[in-house]
């Protein structure tokens, strides 16, 4: 077969990445987004390799049962989803099938299919959105990027976010469009509104705006616009990314008007969030998350618990209701300093936080005699560095519950901690945090041998 031939394909199965797998009459294995396990396509091939090749669909000949008609006006184009095209309970059966082949082949574990926890909203579930800004026919738009590429598919209503934050990002064009506020321009580096970023939590809404400089023209017709468009508005905080690249957020905030950081609860504790702090965007999957964590990590009174990559101290402080003491770890600056103050006002006060690399803090921590029955790790996508991961069994702590967004990494380091510290995998289930999407979090228990 060669590229811009036309084919006939059954899709037996999906990638990592959610592409449906079909093989051609030679084995070879054909990767073709948009597809469903069970749809028989009429494909074109666009990218033949020595092994496998990528197609796309010309026509769907026989659907498959789980194939559904997308609730989206932009999809696929937007490249924020990955499966309206697939029923709910496809998605959820292919990210806990991926789950288990990451496991079983890069782990060298034997599991089964592992569960997984629906999502209780699959709709406006997401409590931040980030949208890059740029020019369209009509003025300055914003929506997310068309898939593998910075090409911005303009959007009105996205069905991941609520209402509210699309009227904001609404209302942001609005004045930039009056104020001429132009758009970042990442070839040319020019021009000067970068992202729109909303969170949004109890305490209403908190917008950012990502900035090349910190300049911002007709700042009060900003204030006025944005209020009018969102009464729950609470604040808004000025980012300076001036740095070319596509890394969202700068290190330099002030605050425009209003509070500079967002409250919200959970787990029964308050948090405020300032715009540089990691907080997960699921808020009622993560209520079950986070007691789940707990479950697995099966704290007593007179436990030693040790959170590496902490945050603003979500699973630290859930931690620390049950625990004699908890030591955060957290190489943010400004998300330290939110979670020393979400514990001050939490009245909670058995806990510290230090401000360093995981890595390197667990290292020192086990040098200095440190020694917890408990470890909670929640690593960024990359995992854990070599670091840590020797740091966690010098401790030879109990317990390890490892909190993953990544369930690749989660394998590879799972199996190194069975490796050089003789843990064994003792439980493992997946959440769906992110519907439509191709993510999947995954929250494993790992226990001493000895």
């Amino acid at each position: 077969m060669k590229k811009n031939q036309t084919c006939q394909i059954r899709i037996t199965g999906y990638t990592a990445e959610g592409l449906g797998v079909g093989r051609l009459e030679d084995g070879m294995a054909v990767f073709v987004p948009g597809a469903a396990r069970g749809d028989f396509l009429e494909i074109l091939l666009v990218k033949v390799l020595r092994r496998h090749a990528f197609g796309k669909i010309l026509q769907v000949l026989q659907p498959s049962p789980w194939r559904t008609s997308p609730d989206c006006p932009v999809f696929p184009q937007c490249g924020g989803c990955d499966f309206r095209h697939l029923t709910y309970e496809e998605e959820l059966s292919l990210k806990a099938q991926r789950v288990m082949d990451a496991m079983n082949r890069i782990g060298g574990f034997t599991l089964p299919i592992p569960k997984i926890v629906p999502s209780p909203k699959i709709t406006g579930y997401r409590n931040k959105a980030q949208f890059p800004v740029g020019n369209g026919e009509t003025g300055v738009i914003f929506g997310f990027y068309r898939s593998r590429s910075h090409q911005i598919v303009p959007i009105r209503q996205c069905l991941l976010q609520s209402k509210e934050a699309c009227s904001l990002a609404e209302a942001v064009c609005r004045w930039a469009d009056q104020a001429g506020a132009a758009p970042y321009d990442e070839r040319a580096h020019t021009g000067l509104l970068r992202h729109i970023v909303i969170r949004q939590g109890q305490g209403g809404l908190h917008l950012t705006l990502v900035v090349r400089e910190d300049r911002l023209p007709k700042s009060q017709q900003l204030i006025d616009m944005c209020q009018e468009a969102v009464p729950a508005l609470c604040g808004i905080v000025i980012n300076t990314n001036p740095q070319p690249g596509n890394k969202i957020l700068g290190l330099g905030c002030r605050t425009l008007w209003g509070t500079d950081r967002l409250a919200d609860q959970l787990a029964g504790n308050t948090f405020h969030l300032s715009p540089l702090s990691f907080y997960q965007v699921n808020h009622e999957q993560t209520q079950q998350l986070y007691a789940y964590v707990t479950e697995l990590a099966a704290p007593q009174p007179d436990t030693l618990a040790l959170d590496l990559y902490c945050g603003v101290g979500t699973i630290t402080l859930a931690l620390a209701s049950r625990c004699h003491q908890v030591i955060g770890v957290e190489i943010i600056p400004q998300a330290v300093a939110d979670a020393k103050e979400n514990a001050r006002r939490n009245q909670v006060h058995h806990v510290n936080f230090l401000c360093a690399d995981a890595g390197q803090a667990a290292q020192r921590l086990a040098e200095d005699g440190f020694s917890p029955q408990v470890i909670v790790v929640d690593p960024p996508r990359k995992g854990l560095d070599q670091a840590a991961v020797d740091a966690i069994c010098r401790m030879n702590p109990q317990r390890v519950v490892y909190v993953s967004c990544d369930c690749a990494s989660l394998a590879r380091d799972a199996k190194l901690l069975a490796q050089q510290g003789d843990y064994r995998l003792q439980q493992i289930r997946a959440f769906d945090m992110f519907p439509r999407t191709a993510h999947v979090e995954t929250v494993c228990l790992l226990t001493r041998m000895q």
